[in-house]
C-alpha cells in the first residue's frame, strides 16, 4: 500500500462504513483487550502491594485434566487466529489481499527471517531490560510467562501460543488497522501512533511499564511496516520474543532463584 495521498478519496458513507468496521472489529478483538488490561491495572493499582505487588500468568493452566487444559489452549490459539483472519477477509473484501500487506506466500530470508530477528534483538533486550526496571519501581506486576503444567504437550502449545498472538496482534493491529486509517485519509505518523497506542492499551494489565514497552515496539514495528511494507518481519520477530520468553523461563524458573 502507498501513502495516505495516494488512496483515493472516499464518500462519506464510505467514512461512515469504515469507521463502524474498525469500530466492531476493535470491541471484538484488541479495543475490548485493551480497556479489560486498563480496568486490571486500575484493580493492581488499588490492591494490596500495589502494583508491584501482583503476578499475572500468561499461559495459565486452565484444567486440572491434561486433555481439557490442552483444548483449552487450543481455543485461545483458534480465536487469535480467527481475528486475524477476520481482519485479513475485511481488508480482502475490499480488494486488498494479503501481499498487499506484506504478507507473501513465500517467506524469505534476507528479506523476511533476517530483519526478524534482528528486530526480535532491538525490541526484546531492552523490553527485558525495561521490565526489570519498572519492575524494580513496583510500575510492573510480576510476569510469569508460562504456568503450564508439566504435559507432553506444553511446549508444543507455547510455541503455538507465541506464534498466534503475533499472527493476530501484526495483523490487526499494524496492517488492518492502519491500512484502513489511511483510507480514511490519516497521516502515516497519526495512524501510526493510533496503532502503537492500541499495542500499549492493552498491554497495561502488566503494568506501566509493560504499557510503555509495547508502546515503543507498536512505534518500531508499525514504522517499519510503513517504510517496508513487509509484515511477516513483525510476526517473526514477535513470534521470536514470545518463543524465548515462553520456553526460556519454562526452562529456566526451577533453577534460577530470582525468577517467580
Amino acid at each position: 500500500m502507498g501513502k495516505s495521498d495516494a488512496e483515493p478519496a472516499v464518500t462519506e458513507r464510505e467514512r461512515f462504513g469504515i469507521k463502524l468496521e474498525i469500530g466492531v472489529v476493535l470491541v471484538v478483538t484488541f479495543g475490548f483487550s485493551g480497556l479489560s488490561a486498563a480496568l486490571s491495572l486500575v484493580r493492581s493499582a488499588l490492591a494490596p502491594g500495589g502494583i508491584g505487588g501482583q503476578t499475572v500468568a500468561l499461559n495459565p493452566s486452565r484444567a486440572t485434566q491434561s486433555t481439557i487444559d490442552l483444548l483449552f489452549q487450543l481455543l485461545s490459539v483458534l480465536r487469535l487466529a480467527g481475528w486475524a483472519a477476520l481482519a485479513l477477509y475485511l481488508l480482502w473484501r475490499s480488494e486488498i489481499g494479503p501481499r498487499m500487506v506484506g504478507l507473501a506466500r513465500r517467506v524469505r530470508w534476507r528479506s523476511d527471517v533476517l530483519p526478524g530477528v534482528v528486530l526480535a534483538a532491538v525490541i526484546g533486550l531492552p523490553g527485558l531490560a525495561l521490565y526489570l526496571v519498572a519492575h524494580t519501581l513496583g510500575m510492573s506486576v510480576t510476569i510469569v510467562p508460562a504456568s503450564l503444567g508439566d504435559h507432553w504437550w506444553r511446549l508444543p502449545a507455547l510455541i503455538l501460543a507465541a506464534w498466534a498472538n503475533a499472527v493476530a496482534e501484526e495483523v490487526v493491529v499494524v496492517a488492518y488497522l492502519i491500512t484502513r486509517l489511511r483510507k480514511l485519509g490519516w497521516s502515516e505518523n497519526t495512524s501510526l501512533a493510533a496503532s502503537a497506542l492500541l499495542r500499549g492499551s492493552y498491554h497495561l494489565y502488566q503494568g506501566v511499564g509493560g504499557g510503555l514497552g509495547n508502546l515503543v515496539m507498536g512505534v518500531v514495528f508499525g514504522r517499519y511496516w510503513q517504510r517496508s511494507n513487509r509484515l511477516w518481519p513483525l510476526i517473526i520477530a514477535h513470534a521470536c520474543i514470545d518463543t524465548v520468553a515462553y520456553l526460556g523461563y519454562t526452562a529456566l524458573h526451577e533453577h534460577v532463584s530470582w525468577l517467580p
